[in-house]
């Protein structure tokens, strides 16, 4: 039986919550029409990726209470990857991705994970900061990593965990924040919902 909702349709956060040995359901809302969470007018980087998880997370218990589900804990997250200020977010192309990929060669970037957790009706939240420094990329490089397909559906166009691990010199923070759902952050969260983890 599943010990909480996870608001994410992100096969990463669901492999990285079945290493916890939690177990979970998945609930998200049908999509939208409108672009994929927007960053607003005049808002930061940062206030923006904890303020989507928090989105995600209340969208999940208004989900979860219109479909009249059993009453546990909702747990959502939102990954943003940042230069010089500016959200880098999912590819819309092929183009695109070698755009972020150029502008993230040879640099040192953030990647910001919010984890929003709801439970009994109270909001807790936690941010994990990675420091993540890529090699100088060649064109070659980025048209065979295009080519396989994984830079599309990821923020910054890659995912650490896959072929793009060899483009990571170094990372200062937590690898499964990078990932997309950060282990101690959450963790930390779910023991506020009395989630004993074994």
């Amino acid at each position: 039986m599943a010990t909480l909702y996870l608001a994410s349709k992100s096969p990463r956060r669901r492999e990285l919550l079945t290493q916890l040995g939690i177990a979970h359901e998945v609930l998200v809302p049908p999509p939208s029409n409108g672009p994929d969470e927007p960053q607003l007018d005049g808002e930061s980087a940062a206030d923006y990726v904890r303020r989507t998880a928090r989105d995600k997370a209340q969208q999940g218990a208004a989900l979860s209470a219109e479909r009249g589900l059993p009453a546990k804990p909702i747990l959502a997250a939102d990954t943003t990857v940042i230069l010089d200020g500016q959200v880098l977010g999912k590819p819309v192309d092929r183009d695109d991705a070698i755009r972020i990929l150029s502008l993230l060669s040879g640099r040192r970037h953030e990647v910001h994970t919010a984890v929003a957790l709801i439970h009994d009706g109270h909001l807790h939240e936690d941010v994990s900061i990675t420091q993540v420094h890529f090699r100088v990329l060649t064109a070659d490089d980025i048209a065979r990593y295009c080519a396989s397909g994984e830079p599309y559906d990821k923020a910054g166009a890659y995912g650490i965990q896959g072929l793009a691990g060899v483009f990571v010199s170094r990372i200062d923070g937590s690898f499964t924040g990078v990932m997309g759902l950060p282990l101690f952050e959450t963790a930390r969260l779910l023991a506020h919902a009395g989630i004993a983890l074994p």
